[in-house]
């Protein structure tokens, strides 16, 4: 089953598509209304999907049923990680990969974006994505369940660039969780764009700038 999306398309006939995954308790129309900030004219027509997270009780905020792409034990790097909860996400992102292939946008011109929650399944996902990918953007996020990364990561996706940004206030995930998360991807041989931000768990004007430049290069 595929899941509900909110769908804007910059022009007619998209060539390149956008899969954008929400944070904790927010939903698909979170990011939608940074699409006009984002987008240059000249760039070729995009799709952008803003899909809907299931909506399932998580820990941290006591039980409470919100949307959400795994539950959260703790927000501590230590804590224990809700890996199936992860897993099953990574295949909801696989099967809206797939529905892009089957209206012909391939996978080398998807490109993968996700902001704090989101963000872990948008790099989870893409780096294990059997397919290369146009690109992989990661917000105010981690690495999720990454001791095992090294071993199940596709090769198709070794050379894939990678945006991440983060706010040096960031009181949700820590700047140091992203700047390890950074630090595996680089051990591991990824090219990773790093920004940081003096903001909180957010996103802000001149990241979008930045986003806006590492995009354009990609679509040139």
């Amino acid at each position: 089953m595929t899941l509900p999306t909110v769908e804007h398309e910059t022009a007619a006939d998209p060539t390149h598509s956008v899969i954008w995954l929400h944070g904790l308790g927010a939903d698909g129309h979170d990011f939608a209304p940074i699409v006009p900030e984002l987008v240059d004219p000249a760039w070729p027509a995009l799709r952008f999907v803003f899909p809907h997270a299931p909506v399932r009780p998580v820990t941290i905020n006591n039980g409470m049923s919100m949307r959400a792409w795994y539950d959260i034990i703790g927000f501590d790097a230590r804590a224990r990680q809700d890996e199936a909860g992860i897993r099953a996400s990574i295949a909801a992102v696989e099967a809206l990969i797939a529905r892009e292939n089957a209206r012909g946008i391939p996978s080398g011109r998807i490109f993968l974006a996700g902001f704090s929650q989101g963000g872990a399944i948008a790099l989870a996902a893409g780096l294990g994505h059997a397919q290369p990918l146009a690109g992989i953007i990661a917000l105010s996020t981690y690495l999720p369940i990454s001791a095992t990364l090294a071993a199940e990561r596709s090769i198709a996706n070794a050379a894939t660039p990678i945006f991440q940004g983060h706010g040096t206030a960031d009181p949700v995930v820590v700047l140091q969780r992203g700047i390890d998360s950074r630090n595996a991807l680089q051990a591991l041989g990824y090219s990773v764009d790093w920004h940081t931000y003096p903001m909180a768990h957010a996103v802000c004007a001149e990241e979008i700038g930045d986003l806006r430049a590492w995009l354009g290069r990609r679509l040139a």
